[in-house]
């Protein structure tokens, strides 16, 4: 049977959008039977109307009933979609679903290309939502942030019906605001996360994993917003909600996100530490790409606590996970911290070339601004260096430029300070004055 055979809706006599009561008065009516006819020795003609015109609700052992007084799937008259045409559906539903946890987007994406429509045909609230937060989750992996952004607020939409569970509906919540942290709308991530992080303990429903996935991305932001007190005591309320759920993936989130608080608040040694506990996890689930993610980090901690060697053959080894796993993002970071590593000693002329690749990489990648406006630095320094000071400006505004994207003001000043720099080494004191006073008066805005 073929993919559009499976979810083909066949030609019973009501549309699928409809109501339970519009429905049943349709079938009936295409019958040929009155509400009495219907109705039977079992219910009153009144009881019929009533359900009808939507003033009550049958049980399922009446919709079961009515369903064999007019002949057809019980599943149909309840939902729109008969039950083994649901069953077909869910079916291929799971399998979308399994692609996107085994990090295979490509063929996720082309099967929700027929599932968001074939779900929306069903008029099944919880399979529309089913299939567009998926059909979301997918395109954020593969970049398209708009589209995504566009699905997952359709499934807001319909989660606000009544019967959504408030886990559901945080589960919606949170996957627009892991996009909106990707559109680097922090503000609005924050808001999201928050709503997502208390619907899901209001619930009263088991969500560990859940709750664990939400406070890690609302860390995130808050380190975006380099409210490191904040971050920590959140990524510590994820890190035990992912041990009380004993589930692997999320432990890893949780340590990973551990790992880079540590990292900025300068425990390097603490940040390693909770790296390799994230890395560990993420071997047990053969997930590759988060392996690689966390290689390069681990790389970059080896090389701050002097372990110059070690980092860089890390570095070496996430560039070629990254590359074996069709990961340009992440084959780009691995380059450009090597190109840190080599700027800092000494060696600029690699450090540029590292650095022009890096953003070779990165092009067009709009949610690793923050790592396009840090290899801008990089080759602007390493052109610096070089005694290229016209391209070292060039290079230096276009990293301002990616950074004014980001809610961040310590990365305007990262590049404030180098262009302070420059204008230092062509003697405009002045000017340098201005840019690192800038910077500073920008940091002082930051809360630590």
């Amino acid at each position: 049977m073929t993919r559009d055979a499976a979810f083909h809706i066949g030609r019973a006599a009501a549309p699928t959008g409809l109501r339970l009561g519009e429905r049943l008065r349709q079938l009936r009516v295409a019958a040929g039977l009155t509400q009495s006819d219907v109705a039977g020795d079992r219910f009153s003609k009144e009881y019929v109307s009533q359900i009808e015109r939507g003033k009550t609700r049958p049980t399922r052992e009446t919709i079961e009933w009515l369903a064999a007084r007019l002949g057809v799937d019980p599943g149909f008259l309840a939902n729109g979609v008969a039950t083994d045409e649901r069953g077909r559906l869910e079916g291929a539903l799971a399998r979308a679903e399994a692609m996107i946890e085994a990090l295979q987007n490509d063929e996720a994406a082309a099967e929700y290309q027929a599932l968001v429509p074939a779900a929306r045909a069903t008029g099944v609230p919880e399979l529309e939502v089913r299939a567009l937060v998926g059909a979301g989750r997918t395109q954020m992996r593969l970049g398209a942030l708009r589209p995504a952004l566009e699905l997952l607020n359709d499934a807001r939409v319909l989660v606000e019906g009544s019967s959504f569970s408030d886990v559901e509906r945080a589960e919606v919540f949170y996957a627009l605001g892991v996009c909106r942290y990707q559109l680097n709308s922090i503000q609005t991530a924050l808001g999201l996360l928050n709503e997502a992080l208390a619907l899901a303990e209001r619930s009263g429903l088991p969500s560990d994993s859940l709750r664990s996935s939400i406070l890690s991305w609302r860390s995130r932001c808050w380190r975006r917003q380099r409210d490191y007190e904040a971050a920590r005591e959140d990524v510590e309320r994820a890190l035990q909600l992912a041990e009380d759920a004993d589930d692997p993936a999320t432990i890893g989130a949780a340590y990973f996100q551990a790992s880079l608080v540590a990292d900025r608040e300068g425990h390097w040694v603490l940040a390693r530490n909770y790296a390799e506990k994230a890395r560990t996890a993420y071997e047990e689930l053969s997930d590759k790409v988060h392996v690689g993610q966390l290689t390069n980090n681990l790389g970059g901690l080896n090389f701050l606590l002097g372990k110059t060697d070690e980092a860089i053959a890390l570095l070496k080894e996430a560039f070629g996970i990254a590359l074996d796993t069709g990961r340009d993002a992440d084959a780009a970071q691995a380059v450009s911290s090597l190109a840190q590593i080599n700027l800092r000693t000494g060696n600029v002329e690699q450090a540029e070339g590292q650095a022009r690749q890096a953003l070779q990489l990165l092009h067009g990648q709009e949610d690793y601004l923050d790592e396009i406006g840090n290899a801008h630095l990089v080759l602007g320094r390493s052109l610096l260096e070089q005694g290229l000071l016209d391209q070292a400006e060039q290079s230096f505004a276009a990293a301002e430029e990616s950074f004014s994207q980001l809610s961040s003001a310590s990365h305007r000043a990262a590049a404030w300070v180098a262009r302070g720099d420059l204008a230092a080494r062509r003697g405009d004191d002045r000017l340098a004055a201005h840019l690192y006073r800038t910077a500073a008066e920008a940091l002082q805005d930051v809360r630590f």
